[in-house]
């Protein structure tokens, strides 16, 4: 088994109606959880990274160590770039083996966004690697704001269709009330929106922020047409916490192959948790 490219699996989720999730990974220990994980629910997956992730752990290192574990555990699935905004970035590490990419314009505007995206399509494509990008931009949602700032900052289903159909990106990232990171309050999401620009467009839709989200937020947004589930933040605090608390019982603890093992338990309950809640498990 191989890396593969996201688009087909997307297609598939969109088809029977769950989600794929994509877990933030950064080192060797996160990715063993993951596709442990995934192989024993037989559920398919998307590892992603930030330029962060891949600065520190090297992208050659990431490739390198996600074909053993994809050859180990006989599964396929995709390597992401999560959040990349530099085109020559994004051209290197695709000739180094991703195959899933997410081009981040949403903070320039429309046409910007679209030109930005368009470029990066346009080269991905080529070698089979599907291109995500993202309309609209995360962020809290304040009860006062009135409809033109909250659409600047919400997708807008008119534009969705215009985006996609100008641009030829193979997933989209919606806006829709989540933030990145985890809620200091709790989320108001407009699920109408989401079903409008379902409506509106054919291609799978991604919803990033998902850390924090109730399960019944998750399957509600599901239900109206997201394909894929972003979960960052509360792999990092389930890992570090455990870490952190193992640490603090045993100070002379000095050996990672001990240490890591608590760490590694409770992300693989977070990431058990998010594969039910997207409903993928078997679905491999």
């Amino acid at each position: 088994m191989s890396i593969i490219s996201s688009h087909n699996m997307l297609k598939k989720a969109q088809a029977e109606q769950y989600a794929v999730p994509a877990f933030n990974i950064h080192n060797l220990e996160t990715m063993q959880v993951v596709i442990e994980t995934v192989a024993e629910l037989q559920s398919p997956v998307i590892l992603a990274g930030t330029p962060g992730t891949y600065s520190y752990a090297g992208t050659e290192n990431i490739i390198a160590i996600a074909q053993a574990l994809a050859k180990k555990h006989r599964i396929p699935f995709a390597v992401h770039l999560d959040h990349h905004e530099d085109y020559a970035d994004i051209v290197n590490k695709i000739h180094q083996g991703v195959r899933s990419v997410m081009i981040d314009g949403s903070h320039h505007s429309f046409e910007e966004n679209i030109a930005i995206v368009k470029r990066v399509v346009d080269y991905a494509h080529r070698y089979d690697v599907s291109v995500e990008a993202e309309l609209g931009r995360l962020g809290g949602v304040e009860d006062d704001l009135v409809v033109d700032a909250k659409d600047a900052l919400y997708t807008s289903p008119t534009q969705a269709a215009e985006f996609i159909e100008r641009t030829g990106i193979d997933s989209l990232a919606v806006a829709i009330g989540t933030a990145h990171g985890l809620y200091k309050s709790e989320p108001k999401l407009d699920f109408d929106r989401l079903a409008e620009i379902r409506k509106t467009v054919a291609i799978p839709l991604v919803l990033h922020g998902a850390s924090g989200l109730s399960q019944q937020d998750v399957q509600t947004c599901i239900a109206r047409g997201i394909c894929k589930v972003n979960v960052a933040t509360e792999l990092k605090i389930a890992f570090s916490d455990a870490l952190k608390d193992y640490m603090n019982q045993h100070p002379d603890a000095n050996d990672p192959r001990h240490y890591m093992q608590p760490a590694k338990q409770a992300m693989k309950e977070i990431v058990t948790k998010i594969i039910h809640t997207c409903g993928c498990a078997g679905k491999l």
